[in-house]
């Protein structure tokens, strides 16, 4: 039995201890946010928060992390307003998106503690894998949510549409495709 703070909740996950985070977050929890990407600690899809530093959960066992604090995207900020959030859409980051969560929790994990990263800062820190080579806008986000942290701008963007992140877990009624015309 494993034990440890998710996203505010206590949870109790009666899984085996070597269990990669990625799975019990995934799979136990259903916060799909936390994507699979290589399995191996390489591409930073799996990138979560434990007890305040950005990790690869796929790499981390929840035997390992008892008592801990563990944040994921769906809990970064409930109404989707923090500033590295509201720069990914003011910037139009995402392409096929699947690497993105993983990303922000990198970039909001880094700007906690330095604020007014460099380049090189940001080279170091940030080196999670976009497939899609979004790495300009990237940079441009990350700059840009870091003028907003610091209380230098505002983003006038609104939350992203989507799902509200209070019915994230719910399950979706199936749809019936409708009939063709003239058929009963």
């Amino acid at each position: 039995m494993t034990r440890f703070t998710v996203n505010g909740q206590p949870v109790h996950y009666r899984m085996d201890p070597e269990t990669p985070l990625l799975w019990a977050l995934r799979d136990a929890s259903n916060l799909t946010g936390t994507k699979y990407g290589c399995g191996a600690g390489l591409c930073g899809a799996c990138t979560v928060h434990l007890d305040g530093a950005a990790v690869r959960s796929c790499q981390v066992p929840i035997g390992s992390i008892e008592g801990s604090f563990v944040t994921t995207i769906e809990a970064l900020s409930r109404d989707r307003s923090h500033p590295v959030q509201q720069a990914w859409v003011a910037e139009s980051v995402p392409q096929c998106g699947y690497c993105q969560s993983g990303i922000i929790m990198a970039v909001a994990a880094m700007l906690e503690k330095n604020p007014n990263p460099s380049d090189a800062d940001i080279d170091a820190e940030i080196t999670n894998i976009c497939r899609c080579g979004t790495y300009p806008r990237i940079r441009r986000a990350i700059r840009h949510a870091a003028r907003v942290a610091a209380g230098g701008e505002t983003i006038a963007a609104a939350p992203p549409p989507g799902i509200d992140p209070e019915d994230a877990a719910r399950a979706i009624p199936a749809l019936t495709p409708p009939k063709p015309a003239g058929k009963e």
